[in-house]
C-alpha cells in the first residue's frame, strides 16, 4: 500500500516497455514525454531526470503540459555511452493554492484564509509532499554523428590491382582513395581480407573444383596463413593495411571491415578446435548449406558446443584485434545465423571499452529478427530496400522505417545493390534505373551505400534468368575495371553527395513525410530538420523507360509555407530554379534526361525596405 497519488504512464521513448536502448548521436535531443496525472482536482508538477550511466548526479529539466495530462520535455545528450532517464512527478499543493486562490478573487471571495495556507504551503516546501519516479530508469544508447549518418562505398581490395589480372594490394586500394574520396562517400567497406581457403574452393560463377590459379571467395576464411587475424599474402601484411587505415583517414574516410563467423576447412581454427564445428554421423563436418545451395568451402560454427564459453571469448578477441590495428566500424556477415545471446554480449563488451565503435548489420532476414538484432546493439542494418520498387512499396515501407516505435531502435542503411545481389529492376531498366536508385537511396535513408565499381558502371548482367547473382562475380573471381568509362555514374554520385552533405534535411531519418501525386509511377517526399528552418522535397519517376506527368498536392505546412505566399524550389540536381504559389504544381520527368528532382525549398522573406528573396 502507499499513499502516493501521482500516476506515470506511458513514456516515450521507450522499446520493448523499457528493456532495450533507444539510439540517438551526440547533440541529437532526446524527446521525452509521459502521461502524469493524480486523483481529484489538484495539479501535478514533473521534472524530466536524466545521467549519463557512469554519474551518480542526475540532471532534472521542468516538464511542459501538452495537454490531457500528457507532459514533455528533452534533453540533449553531450558523451558517447550509454544514458539514463526517467520521470518523476508530485502533487503540486502550492500550484494548486495559486490557482485556486486566483479564481476566488475573481469570483470578489474572501481570501485572508487562503493567504495564511499559502504562507504555510511555501514554508513547508515540497519535502513534504509525496514524490513519484517511475523506476526502473529508460536507457539510451549515445553513438557518435557517423552512426545516424554516412554514405559507404564497397570495393573488393583483389579488383584494385591496376592490370588485368593482377591481384589488387593494399597498396592499390590507397591509391583509390582519391576515387573514392571524389564522389563523397566517408565509409570504405571491404570485404573480408583473411587468407582464403584451398579445400573446396570454388571456381568463377561459383562452380565447384577451383583451378590453380583460382582465388576463391573471401568469406570461405581461413588457411595455412592464418585466420580471421591474419591477411591475405597477397594483399600485403598489416603494417601495409595500418597505413592504408591513417591514410583514409587523413581523407575523411573510414576504413570498414566484414566480419565473417565462419571458416573455410583449412582454418586453423577446425584443427586446434575441432570442439567448435558439428560433425555429421559419417564423422565429416557439417558445411554451410541453404537448400537446395551448396557451400563446402565453408564450415559454421557450432554454437551449440560446450566449450561455447570459449568459442564466444574468441570471437570477440576477432573485433579487439581489429579495433587494435585502427578499424572503428564493422559490417557483420548474416548476424541472423548467430545467437542473439551472442551479439548483446559482444557489442555491449566492445562498446563498454571502445563507444565510438560501430556496427552494421547484414541480416536480411525476417522482420521481427531484423528488428531484434537492433535492439541488441546493431548501430545500422540493412534492409528490404533493395527489393521495394513501386510507389506503395516505398511508401509503406519507409513510413514504418521513419516513424515510432521502429525510428527508436532501427537505423537503416539502404543498399541499392550487393555482390549478392544484383535486383531484376536493375538488370532491365537500363541506366536511368541506377540513377532512380541512387536517388531514393540517397535522399530517403540518412546512411546509404553502394557495391562499386559495379554500381557506377551500371553492371547488369545477371549470372542467369531469374538470379540475382552477377555473372563473374568478383565473389569468385577476380575483376578489372575501367573507372574513367564516358557512361559512370561518378559525377552524378559525387553531386548526390554533395547535396547530402550540405542540406541537413537528408541527415536525419526523422522528418519525413510523403506527398500527394496523382500518378503511381511518381513518388514526392520531403524531409524537414526539427526546427522546420530547411526542407528538401524530393520527386523520382519509378519508371525508368517512360516519361511521366502528374499534379503535386504539397503539405505546405510541412515545409514551413504560408499557403498565401510563393516559393521558390531549387532543384539541386540541374540548378534550374521554379517559382511556385499554393499547393498544388505540375511536375514531368522523364528517365531519359533525368529522372528525379532534388528541390531545396527556399521560403519567401522579405527585407525592412520591402526587398524579396528566398531563404
Amino acid at each position: 500500500m502507499t499513499k502516493a497519488r501521482v500516476v506515470i504512464e506511458n513514456i516515450t521513448p521507450c522499446v520493448d516497455c523499457g528493456r532495450f536502448p533507444v539510439k540517438r548521436v551526440i547533440g541529437e535531443p532526446v524527446v521525452v514525454e509521459a502521461d502524469v496525472f493524480a486523483d481529484g482536482h489538484d495539479m501535478v508538477s514533473c521534472v524530466l531526470l536524466y545521467r549519463p550511466e557512469h554519474s551518480e548526479e542526475w540532471s532534472s529539466v521542468p516538464m511542459t503540459p501538452l495537454g490531457n495530462d500528457r507532459w514533455t520535455a528533452r534533453f540533449v545528450p553531450r558523451e558517447l555511452g550509454r544514458y539514463l532517464y526517467t520521470v518523476s512527478a508530485w502533487v503540486d499543493h502550492l500550484a494548486t493554492w495559486r490557482r485556486d486562490l486566483a479564481k476566488k478573487e475573481a469570483a470578489g471571495q474572501d481570501v485572508r484564509i487562503d493567504l495564511l495556507r499559502g504562507k504555510e504551503l511555501e514554508e513547508r516546501g515540497i519535502e513534504e509532499d509525496i514524490v513519484v519516479r517511475h523506476e526502473p530508469p529508460l536507457q539510451v544508447e549515445v553513438d557518435r554523428e557517423r552512426a545516424r549518418f554516412s554514405t559507404w562505398y564497397e570495393l573488393f581490395p583483389r579488383s584494385a590491382g591496376t592490370k588485368l589480372g593482377a591481384h589488387g594490394t593494399f597498396a592499390d586500394v590507397e591509391a583509390r582513395l582519391p576515387y573514392v574520396a571524389s564522389m563523397g562517400f566517408d565509409v570504405l567497406y571491404l570485404p573480408p581480407i583473411h587468407p582464403i581457403g584451398y579445400t573446396e574452393r570454388k571456381a568463377p560463377n561459383n562452380r565447384p573444383n577451383a583451378g590453380r590459379d583460382d582465388p576463391g571467395s573471401p568469406w570461405a576464411i581461413g588457411a595455412k596463413e592464418g585466420g580471421h587475424k591474419a591477411v591475405h599474402p597477397a594483399l600485403g601484411t598489416l603494417a601495409d593495411f595500418r597505413r592504408l587505415v591513417a591514410k583514409a583517414n587523413e581523407m575523411g574516410i573510414e576504413i570498414a571491415l566484414d566480419i565473417a563467423f565462419q571458416c573455410s576447412p583449412d582454418h586453423p581454427y577446425v584443427r586446434e578446435h575441432p570442439e567448435w564445428f558439428l560433425k555429421r554421423p559419417d564423422g565429416t563436418i557439417q558445411y554451410a548449406e541453404n537448400p537446395p545451395k551448396k557451400y563446402q568451402d565453408i564450415y559454421p560454427f557450432w554454437f551449440e558446443t560446450d566449450a561455447w564459453r570459449e568459442l564466444w571469448q574468441e570471437l570477440k578477441s576477432i573485433f579487439d584485434f581489429w579495433i587494435g590495428h585502427g578499424v572503428k566500424i564493422f559490417r557483420v556477415d548474416n548476424p541472423h545465423t548467430k545467437p542473439f545471446a551472442l551479439w548483446q554480449w559482444i557489442i555491449a563488451e566492445v562498446k563498454r571499452s571502445h563507444p565510438d565503435v560501430l556496427f552494421l548489420s547484414e541480416a536480411f532476414t525476417r522482420p521481427k529478427v531484423m528488428y531484434r538484432l537492433a535492439k541488441l546493439g546493431f548501430t545500422q542494418s540493412y534492409t528490404y530496400f533493395s527489393w521495394r520498387n513501386t510507389k506503395h512499396e516505398l511508401m509503406e515501407y519507409f513510413r514504418e522505417l521513419s516513424t515510432p516505435p521502429v525510428s527508436d531502435f532501427f537505423r537503416p542503411n539502404l543498399w541499392p545493390n550487393t555482390p549478392d545481389i544484383l535486383p531484376e529492376y536493375l538488370q532491365y531498366g537500363g541506366r536511368p534505373a541506377f540513377v532512380i536508385r541512387l536517388v531514393l537511396a540517397a535522399t530517403l535513408g540518412a546512411s546509404y551505400g553502394i557495391y562499386g565499381p559495379a554500381f557506377e558502371l551500371c553492371e547488369h548482367e545477371a549470372r542467369e534468368p531469374g538470379s540475382e547473382e552477377y555473372l563473374d562475380s568478383e565473389k569468385y573471381q577476380l575483376r578489372h575495371w575501367q573507372l574513367e568509362r564516358p557512361d559512370s555514374l561518378r559525377e552524378l554520385i559525387a553531386r548526390v553527395n554533395r547535396i547530402r552533405r550540405e542540406n541537413a534535411p537528408l541527415q536525419s531519418d526523422r522528418g519525413l513525410r510523403f506527398h500527394n501525386i496523382d500518378n503511381d509511377a511518381l513518388i514526392a517526399y520531403s524531409k524537414t530538420t526539427e526546427d522546420g528552418a530547411e526542407s528538401v522535397l524530393t520527386i523520382v519517376n519509378l519508371d525508368p523507360h517512360h516519361r511521366h506527368t502528374g499534379w503535386l498536392d504539397l503539405d505546405l505546412a510541412a515545409l514551413g509555407v504560408q499557403a498565401d505566399q510563393p516559393f521558390q524550389v531549387h532543384d539541386l540536381l540541374s540548378g534550374a530554379r521554379f517559382m511556385w504559389h499554393g499547393a498544388r504544381n505540375f511536375v514531368m520527368l522523364d528517365p531519359a534526361h533525368s529522372p528525379a528532382h532534388i528541390f531545396r525549398v527556399r521560403r519567401r522573406v522579405r527585407t525592412e525596405r520591402d526587398f524579396d528573396y528566398f531563404l
